[in-house]
């Protein structure tokens, strides 16, 4: 992949306590098999100083189904030698029209956490 610009899925994953991205925070895309009910782990990633993870999935491998982004927030808190309440977060959302484009940011702090699909 050659940066964000390529992927049909972004996202942003925001440190709103401290007002600034959250920075090298572990990442991973998975895909529900509806004939398994398990889910497919695709890719991982780990935010850049934009508090973003460009590349997550081509064109081509984001095809109509089920996917889970879960960030590991306990270990990025940890990292700021802080305590936090969530030890990771899971956005589950369903992709229907190839033609799509999702962003999902994520605002963080330490007791809560607020996503939604962006544009």
């Amino acid at each position: 992949m050659s940066g964000a610009e390529s992927s049909p899925l972004t996202t942003h994953v925001l440190n709103i306590a401290e007002g600034a991205p959250a920075t090298r925070m572990a990442l991973s895309l998975h895909r529900l098999d509806h004939n398994t009910k398990i889910w497919n782990m695709l890719t991982v990633g780990t935010t850049n100083t934009d508090g973003r993870c460009p590349g997550l999935i081509s064109r081509a491998g984001f095809t109509p189904g089920t996917y889970k982004l879960r960030f590991e927030t306990g270990q990025y808190w940890d990292s700021l030698g802080q305590t936090a309440f969530y030890p990771y977060v899971e956005v589950v959302f369903t992709f229907k029209e190839p033609d799509q484009r999702f962003h999902i940011p994520l605002l963080l702090s330490r007791f809560s956490y607020s996503t939604y699909r962006g544009s």
